[in-house]
């Protein structure tokens, strides 16, 4: 019992700090681009990065934020077993990721938002419930062009849909949490949203 205890908070140590890797930084300085924390919304996100103007850059921060929460959740499935992880260890561990990018170690604990790691965690958890999110933040997101309000919508999709689609109730309030996360850091969204300020998907912004 105390080595699968010991061996949980080891790989949630780790998924921590592996999610404190923010791709919007280290991918803009790759491609010589300005500091996303710098201009536009001052998060450091794939949104934000599309609006420095380049698609592939803020294409492969969505790639590299949503990897991270998944690797976190396939490491530990594929290796926890043998030290005692459970399932619910591994739904820790992409909890741990996504705390990890909103506040990241490496970057002054001021992270992103955590939609792609979200996300990244969810299909790694449960591939169907990962669809029902993603497709309802492409819907929302096609329809709307606020990617606030898609993230919001899909962070409100995810918990029922693992639930009806998995079972485990442990997992589903794990991932519960996250929502709440995620809703909690777009706060200042919802308020721009109410008042008409929200930037649509791909708006640039004057730089700060």
């Amino acid at each position: 019992m105390a080595g699968s205890a010991l061996a949980t908070a080891v790989a949630i140590g780790g998924a921590y700090l592996l999610g404190s890797v923010s791709f919007a930084v280290v991918i803009s300085r790759l491609f010589g681009l300005a500091d996303p924390r710098s201009y536009g919304s001052g998060n450091p996100g794939a949104t934000n990065v599309l609006r420095s103007g380049s698609k592939l850059a803020a294409a492969l921060t969505l790639l590299g934020d949503a990897a991270k929460g998944a690797v976190a959740v396939l490491l530990v499935r594929a290796f926890g077993t043998a030290f005692g992880v459970a399932e619910l260890g591994a739904a820790l561990a992409g909890l741990a990721a996504f705390a990890g990018h909103l506040y990241p170690v490496f970057f002054g604990f001021q992270g992103g938002k955590g939609v792609a790691t979200f996300l990244g965690v969810l299909l790694a958890l449960n591939p169907a419930a990962g669809l029902v999110a993603c497709g309802t933040w492409l819907a929302v997101a096609l329809a709307l062009r606020y990617s606030s309000a898609a993230s919001l919508s899909a962070a409100l999709v995810a918990p029922p849909a693992l639930l009806f689609l998995a079972g485990g109730a442990a997992t589903s309030a794990v991932i519960a949490a996250m929502s709440l996360l995620l809703v909690i850091r777009h706060r200042q969204n919802l308020a721009n949203l109410w008042a008409g300020k929200e930037r649509r998907i791909g708006e640039k912004a004057p730089r700060g």
